[in-house]
Parts: C-alpha cells; structure tokens; sequence
C-alpha cells in the first residue's frame, strides 16, 4: 500500500493491554508496516503497567481500571470507567500526540460507538468496528439470562455496526450477524481472521520436568472463565483419573482469568488437584514450553449461541505447534481445526475425557493430526494471509 501521511489511527481496546493481545498487535504492526501511523489506547494489566511506552515504534496510552467486572452491575462499572479514560486519550493522541484519522474500536464492550460517533460527528474521523466478540450471547453465556442488560448488549450492537464505516469480522458467523442484526452492507464488512504467526509460535524441544513424573500431559490455553469450560475439562481430568484408572496423565492449563481461584478449589474438591497445573497468566516462552511438552491439547468451551459462533485463537496456535486437539462439536471451532480435532459430544465430559485417552494411547493418530493441523496453518491460515485483508478494509476508508 502507498504511504499516505494523513493515515493515522488509534486502535481503542478494552479487555487486553497491547502488546498481550496478539491479534490486535498483528493488525497494529501490519498497519505500521504498510505506512500507517498507530497508536493504541488499552487498559494496564500485569506486566503490562506502564501507562505510557513506546513499542516498536507503536505508542501505547494505558489507563488503569477499578476492578475486573464481576456481575451485570460490576461489568457496568468497569465498561464506563474505560469508556471515560478512552476518551481522555483520544484527545490526548489528538492534541498532544500523533493524532488519529480512523479510531479502529476492538470489542468487547460494544459501547465504543460513543467515541467513535462523537470524533466522527465533530472532526470528520472514520470509524471501524473489529468485532472480536458478539457480545449479546457472551452476556447470555456469563449470566444465563436474556433481561435489560442483554437489551442493552443487543442496543450497543446495532449503534455500533450503524455508527462503523467498515467493520472487520473474525470469521463468516459474524459478518452474517453483522447483516443480518447489525443491517450493514456486505461490501463494508471484511472477514479478517485471527491467524497466528509462526515467528512467535515456535516448536522448541519439550520439558519433560512440566509433566510432573507423568507419561502424557493434555494442554490448554486460555482465559480461566465461566463459558470456556474449564468445569468440563476438570470433570473429564477425574473421570480420567478416578474412573479410568489412568494416572499417567497431567494436565497443564495456561492462563488467567476471574475463576481462576474458584477452578483452583474445584480441582481440589474432585480429587485432581495433584494431577492438574494452573500457571495463571505467563510470558510467552513459558506458554510454548508447556504447549509443546503437551501430547494433546483441549478446547473444552462450553456449546452455547456464543462459543458455536466464534473463532477460538487457542485452536489456531495449537494446530501452529503441531498439535492434536480434542474439542466440543461447535462449528466455528470445526471449520478451524478439520482434521486435526477429535469432537466430543456438546458439553459431555465423559466423552471429552474418552475421547482425550483414546489419543494420548493413539500415536499415529496424533502424529497425523497434529501434522495436518500444521500445514493448515502454513498453508491457510498463517496471518500472512489474512494481512491483506485487514489492508483492503483500510483502503475502503480512504
């Protein structure tokens, strides 16, 4: 793409600093390299506390939050706290810093509109939504119910896809939500998905130390919440142990999250609290180390209108470090991984656990797998393909 000095954008997010959150790091970078100038605003976070650096040449602005949302009304809390400092930024990039043509708003939450539509209105700014998230099914997945807030996830939803000049979709469930729900035109909607990059999800040798004097280990990645599941994979770890009589297996789960305490105790209260590592949120050389030192890994998310819909970075990086995965039958999660997935019955945990063993005593199955989950990823789904897709939707706004 030709450099054109008035290309400035301001990418907002709200539940990851940069540069933790790899897709948008990717977006922002892919930007950078094609002549755009970018800055981020984005919330801290551990290891993440600084409220200004600068990296690789991307400014980041961070702002601190009260808490983490636990609760409809806790949620609310911490949406308008962000809300606030985003547009403190804002002015502060647009006084003060590089200044901003395109403010590329990343959800969730979808009330980013407001900021968008104001710089929109008053100082002629372009506005792209990247819907990473559909937000009225993850309120349903958090809460179990469908009372005003969901109204409230379902009204931000339709300001934000009528306020977005160009909106960037994960994947094809959401850009039919976005016509269909959102009632934008398909020729402003592009499907960017979230490829990984094979630069930074390297096979390096295993640790066999990580498996705790154990045969096998099952990895996951992830966020520790209600609606991935991690309940399910738990159940299936004491199925395995207690009920199969297997133990020479450990299980390794990467991540942080607000459960992460409540999943703790839980894998006490089944008896594999032994069997079972949580390493919270780590660095990046220790989430590959345990992800290739697992023989499978596991996508447990819980079948709902939101897990069925979206596109699982975790199932991306897994077949990128040439992994085997067991999962549950939902079908973005099926268009993603093909052949390189075993499906488990929709939020069974005896089948996931079954189905878990019967790999890890498989090989050759294993090997297969994990082999073609690698070439697709090479071949398919690496973010090199999807780069020129995010360009072409900014080349939409000029």
């Amino acid at each position: 793409m030709e450099y054109k000095k008035k290309c400035r954008v301001l990418i907002i997010i709200e539940n990851l600093p940069a540069p933790f959150d790899r897709r948008v790091w990717q977006e922002a970078t892919t930007l950078r390299d094609a002549g755009y100038t970018v800055a981020i605003a984005c919330p801290t976070s551990k290891g993440y506390e600084l409220r200004y650096e600068v990296v690789e040449q991307i400014p980041i602005y961070r702002y601190r939050l009260p808490t983490e949302g636990h609760g409809a009304m806790g949620y609310l809390a911490e949406y308008s706290a962000a809300l606030f400092w985003q547009f403190v930024i804002c002015w502060r990039v647009l006084l003060f810093g590089p200044g901003f043509d395109i403010i590329h708003a990343c959800n969730p939450p979808d009330n980013i509109f407001l900021i968008g539509g104001f710089f929109k209105l008053f100082f002629g700014k372009k506005f792209l939504f990247d819907h990473h998230d559909i937000n009225p099914e993850l309120y349903e997945a958090k809460f179990g119910r469908k009372d005003f807030f969901y109204r409230v996830m379902l009204a931000w939803e339709r300001w934000t896809f009528k306020t977005a000049d160009i909106s960037i979709a994960t994947n094809e469930s959401y850009k039919k939500i976005a016509i269909e729900r959102g009632n934008m035109s398909p020729e402003k909607i592009f499907v960017v998905r979230s490829g990984p990059k094979l630069d930074r999800l390297r096979i390096i040798p295993p640790m066999p130390a990580l498996k705790k004097g154990r045969q096998y280990m099952v990895g996951y990645v992830g966020v520790m919440g209600a609606q991935e599941g991690i309940d399910y994979l738990l159940k299936a770890a004491r199925h395995i142990v207690r009920g199969m009589g297997r133990d020479d297996i450990h299980f390794g789960l990467v991540g942080g999250g607000t459960d992460l305490e409540r999943l703790k105790h839980m894998a006490d209260e089944l008896g594999v609290a032994e069997y079972v590592t949580f390493t919270g949120r780590v660095s990046d050389q220790d989430l590959l180390e345990m992800l290739n030192t697992a023989d499978v890994c596991v996508n447990p998310d819980v079948a709902n209108e939101m897990n069925d819909k979206s596109t699982m970075n975790k199932i991306m990086e897994y077949m990128a470090l040439g992994k085997p995965i067991v999962q549950f039958d939902l079908t973005e999660g099926k268009f993603s991984a093909r052949e390189a997935s075993l499906y488990a019955r929709q939020n069974d945990a005896v089948d996931l656990a079954e189905k878990i063993v019967f790999l890890l005593d498989d090989p050759k199955a294993r090997k297969q797998m994990g082999e073609y989950g690698r070439n697709r990823v090479i071949n398919e789904l690496e973010w090199r393909y999807e780069a020129p897709k995010l360009l072409a939707a900014y080349r939409a706004l000029e």
